[in-house]
């Protein structure tokens, strides 16, 4: 499903399900310290009803599936929820999927515990979707905002990758990324208390390959360029990898989570 947005890369279009199959295999990159952290908060766990919102190919409940929380997830691209039932499946997970817009989410009211937004909470349209989530929390419900973000002006292989995206995609906006809370919409404050936020740093581990993938599945490069611009694109950034990086390597991150309780 292609997506235009002015607040997003100018407006250019893009469409996960371009790049889904990268995804579902480069994409799932989170430490353990990411799910840990929230399930040390009693979120997301046994006897929790648990939404995730823009799951993709389902990495945050796939990975929280063993805190024992029953999950649903749902993603506006049908390609990207075909990846998360296939590798539930492939896991023997029993996770509800659905290809869904965030918009248009149906459930009753007050049927979840914990909704979760992992890379996603700016792609919706707050004014409806943050009294959606309000109403089909629980009294007390909880918000969880997550995110991870490489740090180009501290990681030189990650800025040098960042550098040639912006060639093929100036207006893309995941550029330029540093350290700070989760920001939430105003117009949450209406309906949600912020209880608790943290931001910390993580490195990750890559092989080329894997970055090579993990940058091809970013929306400045799968999901927007087709054709002869994401041959050359591939092109280039595997003889950069090949000048700059060693075979393995780590890439400095900084994760971010923020809890919000229904009021």
């Amino acid at each position: 499903m292609e997506i235009s947005d002015k607040r997003i890369d100018a407006g250019k279009a893009f469409d996960w399900g371009r790049t889904s199959e990268e995804y579902a295999k480069y994409r799932d990159i989170y430490p353990d310290v990411f799910y840990r952290k929230i399930a040390q908060r009693g979120l997301c766990t046994e006897g929790q009803r648990v939404l995730d919102l823009g799951t993709g190919t389902g990495v945050l409940p796939r990975n929280m599936y063993k805190y024992g929380a029953d999950w649903t997830g749902t993603d506006i691209s049908p390609e990207q929820i075909g990846q998360a039932k296939r590798l539930a499946a492939a896991g023997d997970m029993n996770i509800a999927f659905r290809a869904v817009s965030a918009e248009e989410l149906d459930y009753p009211d007050g049927y979840f515990d914990v909704v979760t937004a992992c890379q996603c909470f700016w792609y919706f349209d707050h004014k409806i979707v943050i009294p959606k989530l309000a109403r089909l929390l629980k009294p007390n419900g909880r918000l969880v905002l997550l995110y991870m973000a490489w740090l180009p002006y501290e990681d030189e292989i990650a800025g040098r990758s960042e550098e040639l995206v912006l060639r093929f995609s100036p207006g893309w906006t995941g550029a330029g990324e540093t350290r700070h809370p989760i920001e939430i919409p105003k117009s949450a404050f209406k309906y949600f208390e912020l209880l608790d936020s943290e931001e910390y740093e993580v490195k990750v581990p890559f092989t080329r390959e894997s970055w090579h993938g993990r940058m091809k599945a970013c929306r400045g490069v799968g999901a927007s360029l087709g054709g002869e611009e994401l041959a050359e694109w591939d092109t280039r950034h595997r003889e950069l990898l090949e000048k700059t990086a060693p075979e393995k390597f780590e890439v400095l991150h900084y994760a971010a989570l923020a809890v919000l309780e229904r009021k």
